[in-house]
């Protein structure tokens, strides 16, 4: 039976581990798209276009389509598929060219930057239909803003746009700050490559060392940190301009491992710059799919003085470009500090219709541990306000309809462009989000939930996103533990010194332990647990033993007795270096593993009384006192030695993910005594 029970054992173990090691192995399309660049150059006016392989369309998503970004080598860009661009002076220039593949199952293609050049005709006439068009950097982005080509993917590049304007009446000298690689990411989700600068922007050591920064409420929190609402679709924040500029950098160095500096110098009244920046995400950013982060950058326009800028992007992580997505703030949570807390959401989507869009729905799957009853739409885009409940409107509005286990945000009679639309020629102009939170229901489990959006445009068939996933971190639990052992031994190696000689005993043990535990924090399944503890063990056992001799020792019959008192202390330290443990539901709980026992303190004290006695006709007489011997041995070992060892398998029943809890384990050792049981009560904290 022994034997049985300890194979079973074995088999639970390695089929457990089996499990969770042998994950499925994900294929990874590597295929590398090509593109090339051409242009036509007339003077000082250069088309250009690209040359690209064609799209590989994923099943069942929208129509496959490429995105366009590019840097015509003198500080200027755009996003356009064919741009023309005029450039004002003579000379070789660096264009470079970066294609996103929306919808396709390919890598993005790597362009090589290609020399265009521009030849010095005098008598070309500059033709102003097809000069650039402004940024509209101060009217429009407050003279600030932050732009990239796409969304960051693992282990691929990415192009970042910063642009800066001057908005005062004279020629300013000012700096510029850029902050990336969140802390609160365990990896760097950023490697800077590359940065192209047009302007003769100089880039500075500053050394700051980040103070907590004091603050008295959310309010100032908000305005010193820059974490405020959305209002419009490249995150510039509420109220950009900012006083206390020592606060803004702390602050941002809290947040933030990694920045760089620039002093920018002569920016002209009304003159817009840009600054380019080449990042490779890292293969680390995959685990945290799905996740949103930012980037931020503080412009100060005139050196010397606090006021600034501040504006940040966010980011959504993807493992595939999609412009219809969903993304969640907070993909770790800790389990114990949720409960009064909010989870947060963006869910993006585009027009990619030839026509407006008037109606648009965002079916969104709510996760069973959030409370539908708690939403709270914090910024939008199309910017309008909230429908009037049950009653039907002819102005903009988005309403939000509560189902079973959907939300619905439907954005009603609104103008949203369409990326094939003609005259179209802002991207962005076409994009739209919704970013919402809500609070956890009062009992919910510690598990992974996830969320997907059905996003349908008029009456065009539904656009289904990734799914948004948070996952709880481990936590720590750290338990106390006490209770009894009851070990099923005999008596017969008990007495080492001999002085019993193998006579009847009657044997009494008791052992107490006391202990602690660490354990994941509220796990609802399967989760690992150690302890150690510290063990006392006592057996105590007594006897005696009659003999009667016809002629004892003074020649006349005696009665011999003799008592035995045999006492066995040990202290030990047993030790669970790892269990399996399954929460069957809030009550019933079961686990296996290994214990291991550490003796590190024995004492053995024999006992023997020997009285002698007259014994006639039955009968004791007078003791013969001459004849009476007591003897004492005592033997002690110290030091730490491994004592036993077993495989146990337990049960538990009460508030099984936290405690109280009882329990009752059974342990199979290797060694004398080899059966073992092992009652407890458990809490954990």
């Amino acid at each position: 039976m022994n034997t049985r029970l300890t194979k079973y054992l074995i088999v639970l173990i390695f089929a457990f581990f089996f499990r969770n090691t042998n994950a499925q192995e994900i294929k990874k399309d590597t295929t590398r798209h090509q593109a090339n660049i051409k242009e036509i150059v007339r003077g000082k006016t250069v088309t250009f276009n690209a040359e690209l392989t064609p799209l590989r369309q994923i099943a069942g998503a929208p129509q496959a389509n490429w995105g366009y970004y590019w840097e015509f080598g003198d500080g200027n860009y755009s996003f356009e598929e064919k741009p023309t661009h005029q450039y004002k002076e003579a000379g070789t220039y660096i264009t470079r060219l970066s294609a996103t593949n929306n919808y396709d199952d390919g890598e993005p293609p790597l362009t090589r930057p290609k020399k265009i050049n521009v030849p010095n005709n005098d008598s070309a006439s500059v033709d102003d239909s097809i000069l650039d068009e402004p940024q509209n950097l101060i009217s429009s982005f407050d003279g600030f803003r932050i732009q990239t080509n796409r969304d960051p993917r693992p282990n691929e590049e990415m192009q970042v746009i910063v642009s800066y304007a001057n908005d005062k009446e004279y020629t300013t000298n000012g700096k510029l700050y850029l902050f990336f690689n969140e802390k609160k990411f365990k990896d760097k989700n950023f490697e800077l490559i590359d940065i192209r600068s047009y302007h003769n922007e100089e880039e500075v050591q500053e050394n700051f060392t980040a103070a907590i920064p004091s603050i008295k409420s959310k309010d100032k929190f908000i305005r010193s940190t820059g974490i405020g609402t959305i209002i419009n679709k490249n995150r510039i924040l509420n109220d950009t301009t900012r006083q206390d500029l020592t606060n803004s950098l702390d602050t941002a160095k809290l947040f933030y491992h990694d920045y760089k500096v620039w002093n920018v110098n002569n920016v002209k009244k009304n003159e817009e710059r840009n600054l380019f920046f080449t990042f490779k995400t890292t293969p680390e950013m995959l685990k945290d799919t799905s996740a949103i982060i930012t980037i931020r950058s503080i412009y100060v326009p005139e050196r010397g003085v606090n006021t600034h800028k501040i504006v940040e992007k966010e980011m959504e992580i993807v493992t595939s470009h999609d412009p219809n997505k969903m993304a969640v703030y907070q993909t770790f949570l800790n389990y114990r500090l949720v409960r009064f807390k909010r989870l947060k959401y963006k869910v993006k989507f585009q027009n990619n219709g030839e026509g407006p869009a008037s109606l648009i729905k965002l079916n969104v799957e709510i996760p069973e541990m959030l409370d539908k009853s708690t939403l709270k739409v914090i910024d939008m885009y199309p910017k309008v306000p909230l429908c009037p409940l049950n009653k039907e409107v002819n102005y903009s509005c988005m309403d939000t309809v509560i189902l079973k286990d959907k939300i619905s945000f439907q954005f009603k009679n609104i103008y949203l462009p369409g990326t094939n639309q003609k005259g179209v020629k802002e991207k962005d102009s076409t994009k739209g989000f919704v970013k919402y939170s809500m609070k956890f229901v009062k009992n919910f489990h510690k598990v992974k939930s996830s969320s997907k959006t059905e996003i349908i445009f008029d009456k065009n068939d539904p656009i289904i996103t990734n799914s948004s996933t948070s996952r709880f971190k481990p936590g720590i639990s750290i338990g106390v533990k006490a209770g009894y052992n009851h070990f099923f031994t005999s008596t017969e190696n008990l007495d080492f010194n001999n002085l019993t000689n193998n006579i009847a005993l009657d044997t009494k043990a008791k052992g107490f332990f006391l202990g602690a535990t660490i354990a994941p924090y509220k796990s609802y399944k399967w989760y690992y647990q150690a302890e150690i503890m510290a063990s006392r063990q006592q057996i105590t056992s007594i006897g005696t033993n009659e003999i009667i001799e016809d002629a004892g020792a003074v020649g006349f019959p005696t009665l011999t007795k003799t008592k035995y008192d045999i006492e066995l202390l040990k202290n030990y330290i047993d030790v669970v270096p790892a269990s399996i443990r399954y929460n069957f539901n809030a009550i019933f709980a079961a686990g296996f593993g290994v214990q291991t026992s550490f003796n590190y303190y024995q004492k053995a004290i024999s006992k023997s009384d020997k009285k002698v006695f007259l014994y006639q006709n039955g009968q004791i007489r007078e003791e013969i006192t001459d004849l009476a011997e007591k003897k004492e041995i005592a033997n002690y070992n110290k030091g730490l030695n491994l004592n036993n060892y077993g495989l146990f398998l337990d049960v538990t029943a009460g508030i099984s993910r936290i405690g109280p809890s009882v329990g009752l384990r059974y342990i199979q050792n290797f060694n004398e005594p080899t059966k073992q049981l092992h009652a407890y009560v458990i809490w954990k904290f």
